[in-house]
């Protein structure tokens, strides 16, 4: 599976770009805004994109979800239906942070710990790891040793846990019990900045030595 990380808007959140090399099919992983960039990655690249994949549904992740779902007749996949009520409250999200107003969406599958999405040949497994929202999932590409995790687990430093439904405890929790053992080799993409390892964190991440 190849991979390229797409930051999108002011915020320079990542957007992931997945693709299986044997068929050229993709999926793209939050899309939070700027979907002419994305597209012209995407075209770049030669790839065919297959579905949409959400980690969690705070608006910097899902801008343009609704938008590049309609131009290519995408299916939404993700995140957790424990999100449900971040969806809804899409047009009290932009007021409260200052966003333009965004479309709605409903996935077309909600996903649980242990479901598996597909794109090409490609198989993520997806792992249920709340606490920065309670709906919260991961993508996990067990062959490649690479996690997409969205707001879970940064370099250096942990998502939130202060937004609605947010919970510290069981965010450390979703890291340490679902995450870290994984395996120390593997890599991930963050929400936000640079790539790392499980093992940089496990060793180094001051959040995560600061909860034995």
């Amino acid at each position: 599976m190849k991979y390229q990380i797409i930051p999108v808007t002011p915020l320079q959140q990542n957007c992931s770009l997945l693709y299986c090399e044997q068929t050229m099919r993709a999926a793209v992983v939050d899309p939070g805004g700027e979907i002419e960039r994305i597209l012209a990655v995407v075209n770049e690249a030669g790839v065919e994109i297959e579905k949409i994949l959400v980690t969690h549904p705070h608006l910097d992740h899902i801008g343009g979800v609704a938008e590049l779902a309609r131009q290519l007749q995408l299916p939404i996949e993700g995140p957790h239906k424990e999100d449900q009520f971040w969806i809804d409250a899409i047009p009290q999200q932009c007021e409260m942070f200052n966003f333009p107003p965004l479309e709605g969406f409903t996935p077309d599958r909600w996903l649980k710990h242990g479901d598996q999405v597909t794109f090409g040949n490609i198989t993520l497994d997806v792992l249920h790891c709340p606490g920065h929202t309670p709906g919260h999932v991961v993508f996990f590409h067990k062959d490649d040793g690479l996690a997409i995790v969205g707001d879970v687990l940064f370099q250096g430093s942990i998502g939130r846990s202060d937004f609605p439904k947010g919970d510290h405890d069981t965010l450390i929790n979703s890291i340490k019990e679902r995450l870290l053992p994984l395996g120390d080799h593997v890599q991930f993409i963050p929400g936000h900045g640079p790539m790392s390892t499980f093992g940089n964190e496990r060793q180094h991440n001051p959040h995560l030595n600061n909860n034995p």
